[in-house]
């Protein structure tokens, strides 16, 4: 805040406060939680929501509640309204009850039956979080909280791929040390400590973005491809700015190309920090050409950052392309959305690994809330499984789509489909290059579960959306049906800017999930029909 205010030439007064809550009793289970508070003037709230909103340095739904169960009654403000219902003291698990360590039953992310997702029984509510945690420690879901260092272990290896079994008969040992671990399937030397764990995948890639501003000279970033909104602010508003390259196509690097040979000629120092390309891009599903881009890092000496969200691992592999991997956990490593996390993952045959892994284990603290950590640990143990028949419903769902645009070979007289972005037909030959690979060595990795789908008018996409029996909301990567306006919601004060990077104003971003694929078909062809009768009148 003091930084960009001071640049617009108005400096705001900053005061920061260090504030530790620890419980009422002398329950040493129960950790001190602290805070770091900043204090500014009201009228400068928008400055200081654009850091929260675009570094993703937040407080938890669950880290919040644990501090308000802390702070106890004495501390509410003399006009605060007070609450009906009071806030019991939450503690980190009975350990009476308790598992000794990590369940071995399978967490619950049950296929659907239904397209529309139902809502929980109401009767939930009136359990106490107390009765919660017994459940999910007693019946066979969660770790206790005090195993809170054993659950992100057994993440970091998860990430790092070097669990040589991880099935429900083994995730009791996940994190432990009696674990077998092997090579990687990441890449070659990759190891759980080279995985570090962030509270949001934002707050990952703006790490990664402060990593490499802090372990190499200075210099502009690259922005290859459209990204999501946040990730373009981190580069431009923090270091020296970034060259924004927001078709992320083949014919791009070739501009990529001319720029650093410029700027490398200008100046002894490498012609640009790190190149940060999402693979694939959200909304528009574009894959880079890693291979190509490798080589001219190489060449002209800057880092490549790939965020791997809606690939994800399973379907491809990017480390061996870039020096840091960096991905949100929120979305199908974790799919049942309720918690968030990211990670950052360095690749150590990287030119500066050396370098980034000095600065981490300089600079990197762990401030992942353990409780987080549990409920992450607990959801990832199947996403395996879920990727897979995610991969298969969505493919599935993008083949009846676009059977039913001008991409078809027989195509209707008036499609109300324009076009649907998904890896299979966006890029193609980029994406296979970086797809996992099965023993035969024949691409064994699919196409993810995010795809995006353009209609003949704006009408016909409001029809489709407004039709569409799935649940509406701007995540993804949900074991449910998620779709959304998505241009509308992100680039709503830009219309205009992003229509000139080809993000459409009635593109319609859809995440599909576990339902029942038959299911999920007539819910789209619901949608697609009155798309068509808009079209048609």
């Amino acid at each position: 805040m003091v930084d960009r205010s001071t640049k617009a030439g108005s400096p705001v007064p900053v005061r920061l406060v260090q504030f530790t809550i620890c419980p009422e009793d002398d329950d040493s289970s129960t950790p001190c939680i602290e805070l770091h508070i900043a204090f500014f003037p009201s009228d400068s709230f928008s400055l200081a929501k654009q850091f929260w909103q675009h570094t993703g340095l937040c407080i938890s739904s669950r880290l919040a509640d644990r501090c308000l169960s802390m702070l106890g009654e004495d501390t509410v403000a003399p006009n605060t309204p007070v609450l009906p219902v009071s806030r019991p003291l939450t503690k980190p698990g009975n350990r009476h009850y308790s598992a000794k360590g990590l369940n071995n039953s399978p967490p619950t992310s049950p296929v659907a039956s239904h397209f529309r997702t139902h809502i929980a029984d109401a009767s939930v509510d009136l359990l106490s979080k107390d009765h919660i945690t017994y459940l999910e420690e007693r019946y066979g879901r969660n770790l206790p909280l005090e195993s809170a260092a054993a659950a992100k272990r057994a993440m970091r290896r998860r990430i790092a791929g070097v669990l040589v079994r991880d099935t429900p008969n083994d995730w009791s040992r996940a994190g432990g040390h009696e674990a077998e671990l092997g090579p990687s399937t990441r890449g070659e030397g990759v190891t759980e400590d080279d995985v570090f764990l962030y509270a949001t995948g934002m707050s990952a890639i703006w790490s990664a973005h402060q990593l490499a501003l802090g372990a190499l000279p200075p210099a502009k970033s690259v922005c290859f491809g459209f990204p999501y909104t946040d990730t373009l602010k981190i580069l431009e508003k923090w270091g020296p700015g970034c060259h924004f390259l927001g078709h992320g196509l083949d014919e791009d690097i070739e501009e990529l190309e001319a720029i650093l040979k410029r700027d490398s000629q200008n100046s002894s120092l490498p012609p640009a920090l790190a190149l940060f390309t999402e693979f694939p891009s959200n909304p528009l599903l574009r894959a880079a050409n890693l291979p190509r881009l490798r080589e001219l890092a190489d060449k002209y000496d800057f880092l490549i950052v790939v965020d791997d969200t809606l690939g994800n691992f399973v379907n491809v592999e990017v480390l061996p392309y870039a020096d840091i991997v960096v991905s949100s956990l929120s979305k199908v490593f974790s799919g049942d959305a309720n918690v968030m996390g990211g990670s950052l993952v360095l690749n150590p045959k990287g030119r500066h690994y050396p370098a980034l892994k000095a600065h981490m284990a300089a600079h990197y603290e762990d401030s992942y809330f353990d409780e987080d950590a549990i409920y992450m640990e607990r959801n990832s143990r199947d996403f395996r499984r879920r990727i897979e028949v995610i991969d298969a419903n969505t493919l599935a769902v993008c083949e009846f789509l676009r059977a039913r645009s001008p991409e078809s070979a027989a195509p209707p007289a008036q499609p109300a489909v324009k076009s649907v972005y998904y890896p299979k037909w966006v890029t193609p030959a980029n994406y296979d290059a970086c797809r996992v690979r099965g023993a035969d060595g024949q691409p064994a990795g699919g196409y993810g579960g995010l795809f995006s789908v353009t209609f003949a008018s704006t009408a016909a996409s409001r029809a489709f959306f407004d039709a569409l029996p799935c649940m509406k909301g701007p995540s993804l990567g949900t074991n449910f049906t998620l779709a959304c306006p998505y241009t509308i919601l992100a680039h709503f004060a830009e219309l205009d800017w992003a229509a000139s990077w080809g993000v459409e104003e009635g593109l319609v971003r859809v995440s599909v999930g576990l339902e029942e694929r038959e299911a999920l078909l007539r819910g789209f062809e619901t949608a697609l029909r009155a798309a068509e009768a808009v079209v048609e009148a």
